[in-house]
């Protein structure tokens, strides 16, 4: 299913979006845009692929700014000449009680996390719809289901990419548009207070568990839509 296409991942370098790239990277006709916060990273995983053999374009910037996220689509359009899969994965995580968040850490969290996820998905809709086909895949959070005590914030902005999700899945699908959700529950990744591989994340998921996900989802036949995966590590109850 993903021979001779393009496809565009926010946070690609690290996390679920590295591990992502690398499920990926056996496809030697894929082609890659890849979107972070880090020209270091992206300079590092550019090479990496185009030693594999992939084309690959990287893009440095904030994926709330609109005047970046136009210019980067648009791009892609001209280089590769179509955007096949747009994977949202950028976010990022702010905890506390409610009356110890300033406005710009609120402000700031819905900018990446849902912001971001809006104005990406707005910008290759056009494409997709012109081309009669494309796939969406939002990574949210199993909070998007649920919340906990100390993160109104971050539960609301996963609850706004779910129902955000939910309502373009019913405007696109006519168009041969696919929008699939995937909800983790705790993941071994640098987004958590303790390092990647901290004794205190045994037992819980790792980064290419969700990129095994996505990858299924992102493999099924054209008449095949999957529209929410939630996973979960089997110590995490829910």
């Amino acid at each position: 299913m993903l021979e001779e296409k393009t496809i565009l991942i926010t946070g690609a370098t690290k996390g679920i979006g590295r591990a992502l790239v690398s499920r990926l990277e056996t496809h030697n006709t894929l082609r890659f845009a890849l979107v972070a916060r880090s020209s270091e990273l992206l300079g590092e995983l550019k090479a990496h692929l185009q030693s594999q053999g992939h084309e690959c374009e990287v893009f440095v910037g904030d994926v709330a700014a609109e005047p970046f996220v136009t210019s980067t689509v648009q791009h892609c359009v001209e280089r590769f000449g179509s955007i096949d899969i747009l994977v949202n994965n950028a976010g990022i995580g702010r905890f506390g009680e409610v009356e110890q968040y300033s406005l710009s850490e609120w402000q700031q969290l819905f900018d990446t996390n849902v912001t971001g996820t809006f104005l990406f998905s707005r910008e290759v809709v056009p494409h997709m719809k012109q081309q009669g086909r494309g796939q969406i895949v939002i990574v949210a959070s199993d909070v998007s289901k649920r919340v906990f005590e100390g993160g109104s914030a971050y539960c609301a902005t996963k609850f706004a990419q779910d129902a955000f999700s939910m309502a373009l899945r019913k405007e696109v699908r006519r168009f041969g548009i696919k929008v699939s959700t995937i909800f983790p529950g705790l993941v071994d990744t640098s987004f958590h207070a303790q390092p990647q591989g901290d004794p205190a994340h045994q037992g819980w998921l790792r980064a290419h568990d969700v990129a095994d996900a996505i990858f299924y989802v992102l493999n099924t036949p054209s008449h095949v839509v999957i529209d929410e995966v939630m996973l979960h590590p089997l110590i995490q109850e829910y």
